[in-house]
């Protein structure tokens, strides 16, 4: 049976490609569900993207309706309750191919199926899911996520929102205000945090909306914004708003708890949602490039086009790689523990806090993949790129967002390597012992016999231990000269955290790619192999850099030489991969196919 790592782990412990879930595994139930999502996308959405770019919420809420009938709102809600009961891969993919007509929708879905329903499912009562989550997943009501307040953005535990317990202590009275709330000019429930007291925690509430019953319930006029134009977006009101005390979500205090679990799940969706936009804006800009002729030649024919369509393909087809490697250890994570007896509701918490490093990291990974993505996609159109009758600058627009909700990229990078120290603080992953190894390993002499790189990907991984090594340096170096004040050095976590996630990505890549060879040859896997390649190089040249950053930053004389070298043996090929043949490799195939097609 294959070994399942925990959170983390995939640093310190060898991961084996046959123990990767890769989106070639998809079961035939799978296949069918990502049929019907592509379907419904290319029917309702997409032909509608200028009404969506013309803020016609009332489309997206119509849409959101469909989708509810449909049953994709559903998708992980179990059946008890109304929902399809799928299981964790198959929500991923159901928010990947949902999500790239527009991010309009995109968001809505998103907002309504995760932050919106989610906390009620794994923080409800019994009486809480049977009354509520029935109606979220079919559509009938939709729901709203309201935490972010004008002085509470990413301390999200600071908020001043008010829950003030009645006399009778039959019901709390809210007041305060939120903003940046997706889904509320047409949301019928919103779950609230608000402070009961002093307390040194949030509480979440679950609160109803009726526009003819307002409860003390205002809504500001809705946000005009860069892109998403047709996600509802406003600030919430309360005023002396009345929830009976039985709406409390989970315990008194525990409102920052919900917050954070759900903006885990909300991350990995997150990373979901951006693929199949970098899919089509890769499809649609090769296209445009196989059409469009200067000098009497197709443009996709010029070298630096050929590099940007290579550098898009590859870094989608890494995130794919990392998106579903990690969906799928989460639903397996989950299975395991239901088998031990934990309750669906406390195996999906559990499940996906597991792998919160890995949620954080996909998020940050993919969004800047997304938006670099629709860059390159405007300058391959040229002026045309610029102009609102192409695809292109809307996508821009779409995913800018990416960046900065379920916490901004800033946040997700310091969660991940302040998670990782967590973790082996409690003995989850060791990290001590592989850091003290390469210490020891730096007062060394270095081997210099030359290894056998005969079989596929052979210096590759060797490459990919020598990285994990880096980041065990650097991050083992500075932990032990800061300590615990380590998280008062953001710019240095930040070099630690851009080394863990090009690590996690290059290997999704690299296993992936290794998995389809050995299922159906390396003839048939050319390209994915180049990918595979490209992006590793790439990451090398990423972490060099930020290693070197860190190094500098906090250790001098001896002790940074020593670093330094071993910095450099740390990244040193045995043989240089030829880039540039690597991306005419992988451009060739894209070109010929006139799409994405991997």
């Amino acid at each position: 049976m294959a070994e399942l790592l925990r959170g983390g782990q995939f640093l310190v412990k060898e991961t084996k490609c046959e123990d990767v879930f890769t989106p070639e595994d998809f079961s035939e139930e799978q296949t069918m569900m990502k049929e019907a999502v592509m379907e419904f996308n290319d029917r309702e959405i997409i032909p509608h993207k200028a009404r969506f770019e013309a803020k016609d919420y009332a489309l997206t809420e119509d849409v959101m309706r469909k989708a509810g009938e449909l049953g994709f709102l559903g998708v992980s809600v179990p059946e008890a309750y109304g929902g399809m009961g799928m299981g964790f891969v198959s929500t991923m993919l159901t928010c990947d191919y949902i999500s790239s007509g527009t991010g309009s929708f995109s968001t809505a879905f998103g907002a309504h199926t995760g932050i919106g329903t989610m906390p009620i499912t794994l923080y409800g009562t019994e009486e809480q899911k049977q009354k509520y989550v029935p109606k979220l997943a079919s559509g009938e009501w939709f729901g709203s996520y309201c935490l972010t307040e004008p002085g509470a953005g990413s301390d999200a535990n600071s908020g001043k929102t008010t829950a003030t317990l009645s006399e009778d202590g039959k019901s709390y009275k809210i007041n305060g205000q939120k903003m940046w709330i997706s889904n509320a000019g047409f949301c019928s429930l919103m779950i609230v945090f608000a402070r009961i007291e002093d307390d040194k925690n949030i509480t979440g509430f679950i609160v109803e909306y009726d526009p003819a019953n307002p409860n003390g319930i205002t809504m500001g006029e809705e946000e005009h914004k860069l892109g998403i134009r047709a996600s509802s977006t406003r600030q919430v009101f309360y005023s002396d708003t009345v929830v009976p005390v039985e709406n409390m979500l989970a315990g008194r205090g525990e409102g920052f708890k919900i917050a954070m679990n759900a903006l885990n799940i909300g991350r990995i969706k997150l990373a979901g949602a951006c693929l199949d936009s970098q899919r089509r804006v890769t499809s649609i800009a090769v296209n445009y490039a196989n059409e469009r002729k200067q000098f009497k030649t197709p443009i996709s024919e010029f070298g630096v086009i050929k590099s940007k369509i290579a550098e898009m393909a590859t870094n989608t087809y890494v995130g794919e790689s990392a998106s579903y490697r990690a969906s799928k250890n989460i639903e397996d994570r989950i299975a395991m523990r239901e088998a031990a007896g934990n309750s669906h509701q406390e195996a999906e918490l559990k499940g996906v806090e597991e792998y919160a490093i890995e949620c954080s990291i996909l998020k940050v990974a993919v969004s800047e993949d997304v938006q670099a993505c629709a860059d390159e996609g405007i300058q391959i159109f040229g002026g045309m790129g610029f102009s609102e009758e192409t695809p292109m600058e809307s996508a821009w627009r779409d995913a800018r967002i990416a960046r900065i909700y379920e916490g901004t990229n800033e946040i997700n990078r310091m969660l991940s390597v302040g998670m990782l120290v967590k973790k082996a603080m409690k003995g989850h992953v060791d990290l001590m012992n592989p850091a003290m190894a390469v210490g020891e390993e730096l007062l060394g002499i270095p081997s210099f016999d030359t290894p056998d790189y005969s079989e596929l990907f052979a210096e590759e991984k060797e490459m990919l231990v020598k990285l994990k090594k880096v980041f065990l340096m650097v991050a083992g170096a500075a932990l032990q000269k800061f300590g615990p004040e380590l998280e008062q050095h953001q710019q240095l976590l930040n070099a630690a955290a851009n080394i863990l996630i090009e690590i996690y990505m290059a290997e999704s890549g690299i296993l992936r790619t290794e998995k389809n060879v050995k299922r159906s040859g390396a003839d048939s896997q050319k390209e994915q192999i180049a990918m595979a390649q490209l992006y590793l190089y790439n990451a090398v040249e990423i972490i060099n850099k930020n290693a070197k950053e860190g190094i500098i930053s906090f250790a001098e004389g001896d002790e940074q030489r020593m670093m330094l070298m071993g910095l450099k043996r740390f990244t040193k090929y045995a043989n240089y991969p030829n880039v540039i043949e690597l991306r005419n490799t992988i451009a060739e195939k894209v070109k010929a196919e006139n799409k994405y097609c991997f």
